[in-house]
């Protein structure tokens, strides 16, 4: 049996994908796992697509349990990666499905794809959405073999607070406008959309921004 644990859109978007090709059950809730992890037999393999919460000790150590982490690990493990690769500036991130260990994101990695961090979150979502159905297919299929991670590459990021959506007014005088365009692109489910603070107390939302950098 395959089991897919996403509750992300993109995730379970990835499950909609594979469903009719695969006997596979979707976990959208930790207590779900918890619950089945009493069901599952020795062969089972279980995917974790953008999976949030800690998986305990004893399903990592006895079942098949594979994560996709959006990201070019070992780079960027850790929580918000796409939201933090974008902060950085960086042009191109990666789809790291790996065997997951008891350590953070430090498994050996089974597959690895680049993918383009232009565009609106939607998009980036839409490629994360491809290549990671695409390698849960490759998984499937050829049972590749680990690739241990490079620890001397390895680099670590936090998952953003809610609060940090806020884009204020030092932000505004003193940041580019590319910098703020990619604060507002960024942002989305599981985070608020960027906001300002008004004069009001109200939060003004932008859920759209246009980037035009003729002038440059």
């Amino acid at each position: 049996m395959i089991y897919i644990c996403a509750y992300r859109d993109w995730g379970i978007e990835i499950y909609n994908k594979l469903k009719g090709i695969y006997n596979l059950v979707l976990i959208e809730k930790p207590h779900q796992l918890t619950q089945l992890s009493n069901m599952f037999h020795e062969n089972d393999t279980i995917f974790f697509l953008g999976w949030s919460w800690i998986v305990e000790q004893n399903i990592v150590d006895n079942y098949n349990c594979i994560c996709l982490h959006p990201s070019p690990l070992p780079k960027y493990r850790g929580g918000s990666p796409i939201q933090n690769q974008i902060i950085n500036k960086e042009q191109v991130s990666a789809v790291s499905f790996f065997k997951m260990n008891d350590k953070l994101d430090q498994g050996e990695i089974l597959y690895q794809a680049p993918f383009s961090l232009k565009g609106e979150l939607n998009e980036i979502f839409s490629r994360i959405i491809e290549l990671g159905t695409f390698g849960i297919h490759h998984i499937i299929a050829s049972n590749p073999k680990g690739t241990k991670q490079d620890e001397s590459e390895a680099t670590y990021c936090k998952r953003r607070k809610l609060e940090e959506s806020e884009i204020t007014i030092d932000e505004i005088m003193s940041k580019s406008a590319h910098e703020l365009y990619d604060k507002v692109r960024m942002l989305n489910d599981p985070y608020p959309n960027a906001f300002i603070k008004c004069g009001d107390g109200n939060k003004l939302f932008i859920t759209k921004t246009y980037y035009d950098d003729s002038t440059r």
